[in-house]
């Protein structure tokens, strides 16, 4: 089941989030998340953008969300997504379930641009994005260090 994020998400979420914070360079935050972070950051976001769970068994397995790309005012109709799923259910088709919602709620809400950043390599995030439309617009070299090693930063983007 999809349904928009509730404050009481905030702990599955951040179980969700922190193995990927801990265990690989699809972040580039290096220290966990704390709940009370992670619920500051649902609050912000869910103020004028959408964040969405996937629950199985009334368990959080994966998550979706659009935030603000940038603060000054003519960015207002551009978004940023990310979407993170628990380990154990990745390549079950919900990325793609979180992502077709995610988009048809920023539509609705009037968003024109959707951007992507993906730290590389990450070819699963890359084929979710390329699923639905997204295009690469841009490859940023070694702009990201975590774990003893430069990343580089791809984004994508969709035109709604």
């Amino acid at each position: 089941m999809i349904r928009p994020v509730l404050l009481s998400d905030a702990q599955s979420i951040c179980g969700i989030y922190n193995e990927y914070v801990k265990n690989s360079t699809i972040t580039f935050e290096e220290i966990p998340v704390s709940l009370e972070e992670m619920k500051r950051r649902i609050e912000s976001a869910t103020q004028n953008h959408p964040w969405l769970v996937y629950e199985i068994d009334e368990k959080v397995v994966g998550y979706t969300y659009g935030r603000k790309w940038r603060d000054r005012a003519a960015y207002r109709n551009s978004v940023e997504t990310g979407t993170y799923l628990d380990s154990k259910f990745v390549g079950r088709g919900i990325g793609s379930e979180l992502k077709r919602e995610l988009l048809r709620a920023l539509k609705e809400r009037s968003f024109h641009a959707v951007i992507s950043g993906i730290a590389l390599p990450n070819p699963a995030s890359i084929a979710l994005n390329e699923k639905f439309g997204f295009k690469k617009v841009a490859h940023f070299k070694e702009v990201g260090y975590k774990f003893n090693k430069w990343i580089d930063v791809g984004y994508w983007e969709l035109i709604l």
